[in-house]
C-alpha cells in the first residue's frame, strides 16, 4: 500500500508491503497515525494512493479506482465494542452475517462461537455483558462477515488488566485457526510481544521501521524508546515439565537456549513464546554458584548500544541462534570489560510465558 493523507498534526506518508498471514502490529505513541492508517485501509479515511489486498485492488488513484468502505471485505473492531444495544448477541451476529452474500461466506459461525467462547451468551443483551465479553462479541460480529482482512483498533484499551487477560488468549488463537490476516493497532509493548508476527513503527505519520516482531524487538537501535519495557521475544517449544517443582523447560528452536519457567500446564511439544525483559537479565564472566538464579546461559556478547538513560547500556547476547538483551549500568559494563565477541554467562531472573 502507498498512502498519503495530510492532517493538522501530521502528514501520513506510508509505503508498505505487509505479510499476507499473521498479525501485523501498528505501534507508536498516541497521535502518530496508527488509527488514521487503519481507517485509510478500511476506506473510511479518503487518503491518496494505492491499496491492494490479497491480489485485489481496493484503491488506485492513477486509475481513479476506489472501492467504498461497505464493499471492502474488512472486519473492523474499535476500542468500544459498539454493539447494537437493542439486539441480543445472536441479533448482533446475524447483522454481520446479513452483510455477506452466501457465496462469499468462508468462516462458519459455529467455529467463531467456539473459538471466542461466546456460544453461551447468545441470548444476552450487550448491557449485561462484561467488557471482555462485549469485545469478544464485537470480534465475532466482524468475523461473521468472512473478511479478507481483520482490523483491530486498540481492542483492549478500554479494558482493565483482568479483562485484557480474559481476551488475549482468544486473540492469540484467531489467526492460527482462521487464517485471516490481522492489522492490530496498539501502543502496548506487552500486546506486541504477545500477538505480533510483524511490527510497524510509526511516528508523526511516518514509518520509522518495520519487520518481523522478534527481530525488531531485539534491535539495540529500536527507533522508539522502550525504557524498562525493552526485551526480546523467544519462540520455541515446551520441552519438559517438572511436576515436583511445578516448572517447565522452554527450548528455543536450535536447542541452545533453554529456560525454566513456571509450569502453566502447557503440554510438552507445544509451540510457545517467551518474553524476556532486558532488566531481568544480568551478565557474568563466569558461571555463578550459590545463587537463586537458576537460568544461566552460556553466550557471546553480540553488540552494545545506548539506553535512553545515559548511565545505562543495552547489551545483546547471542545464545546459539537466540538473542537476549541485558540492561546494565555503564559502570558494570566497564568493570566486566564487555565487548563484542566476549564469552559471557547471561543470568535470566524472570521469564514470562506468553500463553
Amino acid at each position: 500500500m502507498q498512502l498519503h493523507l495530510p492532517r493538522p498534526a501530521f502528514e501520513l506518508r506510508v509505503d508498505l508491503e505487509l505479510p499476507a498471514r499473521g498479525v501485523t502490529a501498528l505501534f507508536g505513541p498516541s497521535g502518530c497515525g496508527k488509527t488514521t492508517l487503519l481507517r485509510a485501509l478500511a476506506g473510511v479515511e479518503r487518503a491518496r494512493g494505492r491499496v491492494m489486498v490479497a491480489g485485489e485492488t481496493w484503491q488506485d488513484d492513477t486509475r481513479r479506482l476506489f472501492v467504498p468502505p461497505h464493499l471492502r471485505p474488512v472486519g473492523y473492531v474499535i476500542q468500544e465494542a459498539a454493539l447494537f444495544p437493542h439486539l441480543d448477541v445472536r441479533g448482533n451476529l446475524e447483522y454481520g452475517l446479513r452483510r455477506t452474500p452466501q457465496a462469499r461466506r468462508r468462516i462458519a459461525l459455529p467455529e467463531v462461537l467456539e473459538l471466542l467462547g461466546i456460544a453461551h451468551l447468545m441470548d444476552r443483551r450487550p448491557a449485561t455483558l462484561s467488557g471482555g465479553e462485549r469485545q469478544r462479541v464485537a470480534i465475532a460480529r466482524a468475523l461473521a462477515t468472512s473478511p479478507q482482512l481483520l482490523l483491530l483498533d486498540e481492542p483492549l484499551a478500554a479494558l482493565d488488566a483482568r479483562r485484557k487477560a480474559e481476551v488475549l488468549p482468544y486473540l492469540d488463537a484467531l489467526q492460527a485457526r482462521l487464517g485471516v490476516p490481522i492489522v492490530y493497532v496498539t501502543h502496548s509493548v506487552d500486546e506486541v510481544a504477545r500477538l505480533a508476527d510483524h511490527l510497524v513503527l510509526l511516528e508523526a505519520g511516518l514509518v520509522l521501521a518495520h519487520g518481523p516482531a522478534s527481530g525488531m524487538l531485539a534491535r539495540l537501535d529500536f527507533p522508539l524508546s522502550l525504557g524498562g519495557d525493552a526485551g526480546v521475544v523467544l519462540e520455541g517449544t515446551v520441552a519438559e515439565r517438572d511436576a515436583h517443582w511445578q516448572l517447565a523447560r522452554f527450548e528455543a528452536e536450535d536447542g541452545a537456549c533453554q529456560l525454566w519457567t513456571r509450569d502453566h500446564g502447557v503440554p510438552v511439544g507445544r509451540a510457545v513464546r517467551l518474553r524476556v525483559l532486558a532488566r531481568d537479565v544480568s551478565i557474568a564472566r563466569a558461571r555463578q554458584v550459590d545463587t537463586s538464579i537458576g537460568n544461566q546461559l552460556r553466550g557471546v556478547v553480540d553488540a552494545l548500544g545506548d539506553d535512553e538513560h545515559p548511565g545505562l547500556v543495552l547489551v545483546r547476547v547471542r545464545v546459539g541462534e537466540a538473542v537476549l538483551l541485558s540492561r546494565l549500568t555503564r559502570r558494570s559494563a566497564h568493570a566486566l570489560a564487555l565487548a563484542p565477541g566476549l564469552p559471557v554467562w547471561a543470568q535470566v531472573k524472570t521469564v514470562a510465558l506468553m500463553e
